[in-house]
């Protein structure tokens, strides 16, 4: 596996290592794989990291268990490419109320505030920092302040694009708990 990640991906190979990893069967092949993430030879981890974006929803629930490992690589990782991947990864999974670590948020908010960040990092850090805030209304009031205060940049269309759809959804979110709660005081 690793001499395949070793160069250029085609998306034909991203597909096969996909299907090779397929399946609860196939569960120390993603542990491989997964290690192959941490490789020292960049394109070899990039590789890795790429091809788990590509995981099929049912294989990707696999990657749950890495949930902490990979906020741990985000918040180190100074590769822009590795964290804009694992990033993605962790998108792709459930924040439960729970289990939120506030050092992650404190990277997500830091990340899409800084003009300096590149924009895919950036949009990713908004949609990240709405799922782990959207449970409790006074952070979700935060993010739409920090929110409010990046529009008057220049935003690129994929990073407004996330500012758009998380601003709609703390609207919406924060709309629909005071009706609930003004409904249930009649």
């Amino acid at each position: 596996m690793k001499t395949l990640l070793t160069h250029r991906l085609s998306q034909y190979e991203i597909k096969q290592l996909c299907a090779s990893t397929h399946g609860a069967h196939n569960n120390l092949l993603k542990e491989e794989l997964y290690q192959l993430t941490l490789d020292d030879r960049r394109r070899v981890a990039v590789n890795a990291l790429w091809t788990f974006t590509h995981f099929a929803l049912a294989d990707n629930v696999w990657l749950f268990a890495k949930h902490d490992q990979l906020i741990e690589r985000a918040i180190t990782e100074q590769d822009v490419t590795k964290l804009r991947l694992i990033l993605t990864l962790l998108l792709r999974q459930p924040f439960d109320e729970e289990a939120v670590r506030t050092d992650f948020i404190d990277f997500c908010l830091t990340r899409l505030a800084d003009p300096k960040s590149p924009y895919a990092v950036r949009a990713l850090c908004i949609k990240l920092a709405y799922e782990q805030m959207r449970h409790w209304p006074e952070l979700l009031n935060e993010l739409r302040q920090i929110l409010e205060m990046i529009s008057c940049e220049p935003l690129s269309p994929g990073l407004r694009s996330a500012w758009r759809q998380v601003m709609k959804k703390c609207k919406y979110r924060t709309n629909g708990k005071n009706m609930l709660q003004n409904k249930n005081q009649f």
